[in-house]
């Protein structure tokens, strides 16, 4: 089993992309796909290499959105089958929230809520194909919720941090429903409603043996690990910076820098990524950018603004003018 401070990914999901490329006619680098045969976690690196490699040898632009929409339920671990024998659509969500590193330490799920409208985002942690490995995470909700509640499920759209890789007609061809890019942040949004949508495969009993299995595994990861705790630091005192942080864990703040760039991480960039979060949620709940800017422990409201235009590429005026990216 890997070190359980390395970022690492279900091997299912890797299987996923090695099946695919099987299907397509797409040679991979024997190397790549032979240490998934055996690997009880596969590092997140290798996942990279394994999406590179993927994504080059089929030459198309959506081979992300394509994956996702093939993404089967027993490729996300127990994780999957928990997700669908949950009674109803907004549990199913609230377990996805909890334990989706079982699936993979790639990226992190939040719901919110905004004008009668509920939205999953998803943000990455990861750069390599960042793009493309985004578009599979939301093909594969968008689906396994279709099917998940017996193809009741109405989405409002699909919203995308990045530009697009290929002509939108395209895109809401394969995802059927309307899509936006260059958005805040990544989501799936549809009304609040749906959330109470009973799902075709509810299993109170099994439920709750998938839940042990999941919480088990979270354990056995070490999810309460360094990085992991410093984000739940992070969100739980936004003010705080790496020193206050650091004894918090019992560690010094260099010490602490050095352990994250073992995972190739750094404490500013787990911050930020948490304080970006934060600002947008509160943005989208129609906080003032003084008040937010205060939470985050600014200097004063022009020092949050300059942060956020550096994370988002707009001010957060202009964000809260665009409905937080869903108009």
């Amino acid at each position: 089993m890997t070190d359980s401070a390395e970022h690492s990914v279900t091997p299912r999901y890797g299987q996923a992309i090695v099946q695919t490329a099987e299907r397509l006619g797409l040679a991979l680098p024997a190397h790549l796909t032979e240490r998934l045969r055996h690997a009880e976690r596969v590092p997140l690196s290798w996942q990279d290499e394994l999406w590179e490699a993927f994504c080059t040898a089929s030459g198309d632009p959506l081979a992300g959105l394509r994956l996702g929409l093939e993404i089967q339920v027993g490729h996300l671990d127990s994780v999957g089958m928990l997700l669908v024998t949950c009674d109803t659509l907004g549990e199913a969500l609230e377990e996805l929230i909890e334990y989706a590193p079982v699936i993979g330490d790639g990226g992190e799920f939040q719901l919110h809520r905004h004008s009668g409208q509920v939205y999953i985002d998803y943000q990455p942690h990861m750069s390599v194909r960042q793009s493309e490995r985004v578009e599979a995470v939301m093909a594969s909700m968008l689906k396994l919720t279709r099917w998940a509640t017996g193809e009741r499920f109405q989405p409002s759209g699909i919203w995308f941090a990045h530009a697009p890789l290929a002509p939108l007609a395209e895109y809401e061809q394969l995802l059927g429903c309307p899509v936006h890019f260059n958005a805040p942040c990544n989501h799936l949004g549809f009304a609040a409603a749906q959330l109470e949508l009973p799902q075709i495969q509810a299993n109170s009993a099994l439920r709750d043996h998938l839940r042990r299995l999941a919480d088990q595994t979270l354990t056995e990861l070490g999810q309460h690990s360094l990085s992991a705790r410093v984000q739940q630091l992070v969100r739980t005192h936004p003010r705080w910076g790496k020193e206050r942080i650091a004894e918090q864990l019992e560690l010094s703040g260099r010490h602490l820098n050095r352990k994250l760039a073992e995972e190739g991480l750094s404490f500013k960039s787990l911050r930020e990524s948490v304080q970006q979060q934060i600002a947008c949620d509160a943005l989208q709940a129609d906080k003032r950018v003084a008040e937010i800017a205060e939470q985050l422990g600014f200097s004063d409201e022009n020092a949050f603004v300059r942060a956020f235009r550096r994370w988002q590429g707009l001010t957060p005026a202009r964000f809260k003018a665009q409905g937080g990216g869903r108009d």
